[in-house]
C-alpha cells in the first residue's frame, strides 16, 4: 500500500505572508506610546476584532463594539478605523516561497482570519494572491479559526485530504485545530525557520 504524501501546502496570511503591523498603522495617524496601545487594546486585541474577520457585523456594530471597550477615546478610536490599509506588509519572500513550491509540484492555497475592508483597502500587499491555487478567507465564509468549521470548508472546496495537506499559522491554538482533523501542521516563527521545518517534513514525508 503506497504511503500518503504532501501534495497540498496551506497558509495563513497574517504573519506568515505578510507582517500583521497594526502599532504602525496606529501610528500612521499620529499615535505613539501610551495611547498607541490603548487604541490597540480597544480594537486590535480586542475580541470585536474577531467579529470583523468574520464578516457579520457592520461597520457601525463594529465601532460600537470597540468605543465600548473605552469609550473616552471614540474620536481616537474611528480615526484609527476609517482607513485599514497599512495594517498589513507584504513579506518580500512570499511570492519567490509561492512559486518555487508550486514549481516542485505542490499545490499552494490560503486559510487566513481576514476581513473584507483589509483585503480590499490593503490590496496592494496581496501581490502574492494570484500565485496561489485558492482558498477560504474568513469573511467569505463567516467561520473563523480556530473552529474546526473553516478548515472542513477549505478540505471540501478544493477536495483535499488532510493526510496530504500541511498547513503554515503563526498561531499555536490554529495549528492545534488543523492537526486534530489530521493535517499536518507547522507554527511559523519567522520565514527561514517555516521554509526549514517545511522542507524537513516534506522530506521526511514525501522522501
Amino acid at each position: 500500500m503506497a504511503k500518503d504524501m504532501i501534495k497540498n501546502i496551506v497558509f495563513d496570511i497574517g504573519n506568515v505572508l505578510v507582517d500583521y503591523c497594526w502599532r504602525d498603522h496606529i501610528a500612521r495617524f499620529g499615535f505613539q506610546g501610551e495611547m498607541l496601545e490603548r487604541i490597540g487594546k480597544a480594537m486590535m486585541q480586542s475580541p470585536v476584532w474577531n467579529e470583523l474577520d468574520r464578516g457579520v457585523w457592520t461597520n457601525e456594530q463594529l465601532l460600537d463594539g470597540f468605543i465600548a471597550s473605552d469609550p473616552q477615546i471614540e474620536q481616537e478610536i474611528r480615526l484609527v478605523f476609517s482607513d485599514l490599509g497599512t495594517i498589513v506588509k507584504e513579506r518580500s519572500g512570499s511570492t519567490d516561497w509561492i512559486r518555487s513550491l508550486k514549481t516542485d509540484g505542490y499545490k499552494t492555497y490560503y486559510l487566513s482570519n481576514y476581513s473584507d475592508r483589509v483585503k480590499k483597502e490593503g490590496a496592494d500587499q496581496l501581490s502574492f494572491l494570484k500565485e496561489l491555487d485558492g482558498g477560504v478567507m474568513s469573511y467569505e465564509v463567516h467561520q473563523i479559526k480556530p473552529n474546526e468549521d473553516i478548515y472542513q470548508t477549505l478540505l471540501a472546496r478544493y477536495g483535499l485530504l488532510p493526510e496530504e495537506t500541511v498547513f503554515l499559522d503563526d498561531s499555536a491554538a490554529n495549528i492545534a485545530a488543523a492537526v486534530r482533523l489530521g493535517i499536518h501542521g507547522i507554527q511559523v516563527f519567522s520565514q527561514k525557520q517555516a521554509k526549514q521545518e517545511l522542507q524537513e517534513l516534506l522530506k521526511r514525508i514525501n522522501g
